[in-house]
């Protein structure tokens, strides 16, 4: 049996494989629940500061991505490969 080349499989677009809108949507879902809990100011257990440490991933997250684009574009041996500077 002969083997047929199998076909070359394009890259996914960018706004699929980007992180920032992601992290963005994330943050912006935990913004909104932290300011309903702080305003309704009802006891919902932990609610107010799980949605704050959200917050602070979401931050972290940012961070992280800014690192490692900056490290893609001074060309670092470390840099995360597959984003773009």
């Amino acid at each position: 049996m002969s083997e047929s080349p199998s076909p070359e499989v394009p890259d996914l677009p960018r706004a699929l494989t980007a992180p920032e809108p992601v992290i963005i949507a994330g943050m912006l879902a935990f913004l909104v629940v932290t300011i309903v809990t702080a305003i309704w100011g009802r006891d919902w257990g932990h609610a107010l500061q799980i949605s704050l440490v959200g917050l602070g991933v979401g931050v972290f997250g940012c961070v992280l991505v800014y690192v490692q684009k900056w490290a893609v574009r001074k060309g670092r041996k470390g840099a995360q490969q597959g984003l773009r500077g």
